[in-house]
């Protein structure tokens, strides 16, 4: 059982979750809530018990050093955290989580009864996928909702996946049980460059966050993080005359597929996000 006590009132919290593992390609979506966890200087607030959903043999604890002084040991566990975003009068929930390898419905359940006590009537959750996907193109992020209103409401689908899935989607599905709105947004990584980090695929999640639930992300240096990555993929596919082909038909497919409405919503949006800003800048 968790214990809440000491937990802090929040305002109108939403809950943004990524988790390691078979959800996280080139570890694109935990690389966002740990960018969030840094640029909004996000506060612990709960951890859940590792003991109950981790096996110790296959996601191992790790010895850290600090100062060069001690040692300290860090158990795989889940962990919320609150932000408060600059200039924003709410709070977010970052869930910074490893999937768990055992009793996943209880998992879910133990996140539900935190986000209720905390006041979290929206989450997130961000996953990430290998594709064949040209790493030289704007990165796809596609997203889905529990609920037909809010689907409707962030431009999104209504889930339909059908398959294999991970924690991202069971617990996204456990909201909608609940009567909690969920939405999820899943990067796609190219599956022959899929060593993370992949900052590309980071900034790609935050932006579209951000259109989703219309709070500013702080990109900090990512985008010219974005820009080295892909100039070193650059490099290394030059080097290999197979690989080098293998991207070439990656973007002739890619750039066949794109019909002109869909790069004209490209535009659209992108010329929205430059006109919020462009707002908040001169707010501020």
């Amino acid at each position: 059982m968790i214990e809440f006590e000491g937990l802090p009132e929040l305002v109108d919290p939403v809950l943004i979750a990524a988790f390691e593992g078979w959800n996280d390609a080139g570890e694109a979506s935990s690389g966002v809530i740990a960018h969030l966890e840094s640029a909004w200087k996000a506060e612990p607030l709960i951890a859940l018990d590792p003991d109950d959903y981790y096996d110790f043999q296959v996601t191992r604890p790790v010895v850290e050093m600090n100062d060069g002084l001690s040692r300290s040991l860090v158990w795989p566990t889940t962990r919320l955290l609150r932000a408060r975003p600059p200039g924003l009068e709410r709070d977010v929930v970052l869930l910074r989580g490893i999937e768990p390898n055992m009793r996943w419905r209880s998992f879910c359940a133990d996140i539900i009864d935190v986000c209720r006590e905390l006041g979290v009537e929206l989450a997130v959750m961000l996953g990430a996928l290998l594709n064949d996907s040209p790493h030289t193109r704007p990165v796809p992020v596609l997203g889905s909702a529990t609920d037909a209103t809010l689907a409707q409401s962030t431009h999104l689908e209504l889930n339909r996946y059908e398959g294999p899935t991970g924690i991202v989607g069971v617990l996204q599905h456990t909201f909608g049980e609940a009567g909690l709105d969920a939405i999820s947004l899943w990067a796609s990584v190219p599956h022959y460059v899929a060593q993370p980090p992949n900052p590309k695929a980071t900034l790609a999640l935050l932006r579209r966050l951000e259109d989703v639930l219309e709070i500013p992300m702080p990109l900090g240096d990512l985008d010219e993080e974005a820009r080295a990555w892909e100039r070193g993929v650059d490099e290394l596919a030059s080097q290999d005359t197979e690989v080098a082909e293998y991207v070439k038909e990656l973007e002739e497919r890619k750039d066949a597929a794109e019909l002109p409405e869909a790069s004209g919503d490209a535009i659209a949006a992108e010329f929205e996000r430059y006109l919020r800003r462009r707002d908040r800048d001169t707010d501020g």
